[in-house]
C-alpha cells in the first residue's frame, strides 16, 4: 500500500508538471489534462510493458488517470499560484523522479529482474514521462541535455538496486534512493550541476559559451 501510494503521488507530481507546462504553452484544457496524463503515465506504462506487467497499471487502474485528471485540473486552474513557485515544473518533476526511482526499481525487482535491469526500468519509469511531456510541447527532452535528469534517476534506482541485492532493509534503501535522486537533481536545478557537454571538432571553450 505504501509503494502505491509513492506511486499514485508521483503519478500527481507529474501530472502537474505536465499541466503546468501545457498552461505555459498556452494549451486548451483539454490539450493541457492529455499532457498531464502523457507526463504522468508514460514511463510506468512503458516499465510494465517491458517487465510483462500486462495491462499496465496506469491502464488498468482508474486511480491513475483520476489522479492525473485531478492534476491536471487543478494545474490549470491554479496556474497563477503555481506559476509563484520558482521554477515550478522542475519542482514538481524532480518531486516525481524520486519516487518513480523507488516504485520503478521495486516493481522491477518485484517482477524478478535482477538489480542491474531494476535499476534500468526505475530510470526509464523515472525518465519516460519527462520524455513525453518535452516532446508534446516541442521542448528538446531534458533527458537529452546535460543536465543531471536520467544520471540523477539512475543513481536513486541503483542504490536501491544495489540495497536489494545485498539484503538491506527495503525501506531504509527506497529512502535513501529517493534522497540520492532528488539531491542530485536539486543540484543540477538550483547550482548548475551538469554532465559536460560535447564540442565539435576544432571547437573552443569560448566559442560554446
Amino acid at each position: 500500500m505504501m509503494f502505491d501510494a509513492m506511486d499514485l503521488g508521483a503519478t500527481f507530481v507529474f501530472a502537474i508538471s505536465g499541466a503546468t507546462r501545457g498552461v505555459h504553452r498556452r494549451l486548451d484544457l483539454f490539450g493541457v489534462l492529455v499532457v498531464a496524463w502523457v507526463a504522468a503515465v508514460a514511463g510506468g506504462i512503458a516499465r510494465d510493458l517491458l517487465i510483462g506487467a500486462i495491462p499496465p497499471a496506469a491502464i488498468a487502474d482508474w486511480r491513475y488517470l483520476a489522479t492525473a485528471v485531478v492534476a491536471g485540473l487543478l494545474g490549470f486552474f491554479a496556474s497563477d499560484a503555481i506559476a509563484r513557485l520558482k521554477t515550478p515544473v522542475l519542482l514538481f518533476d524532480a518531486a516525481g523522479l524520486c519516487l518513480f526511482a523507488v516504485t520503478g526499481t521495486e516493481k522491477a525487482l518485484a517482477f524478478g529482474l535482477n538489480p542491474v535491469m531494476a535499476a534500468m526500468m526505475g530510470m526509464i519509469t523515472c525518465i519516460g514521462g519527462g520524455v513525453a511531456r518535452d516532446l508534446l510541447t516541442l521542448q528538446v527532452p531534458t533527458v537529452l541535455r546535460s543536465e543531471l535528469y536520467a544520471v540523477a534517476a539512475l543513481a536513486g534506482a541503483g542504490s536501491i538496486s544495489l540495497g536489494s541485492w545485498v539484503g538491506l532493509p527495503v525501506l531504509p534503501t527506497a529512502a535513501f534512493g529517493a534522497s540520492l535522486c532528488l539531491f542530485l537533481r536539486l543540484m543540477s536545478i538550483y547550482r548548475g550541476w551538469r554532465l559536460p557537454i560535447a564540442r565539435a571538432p576544432g571547437e573552443s571553450s569560448r566559442e560554446t559559451d
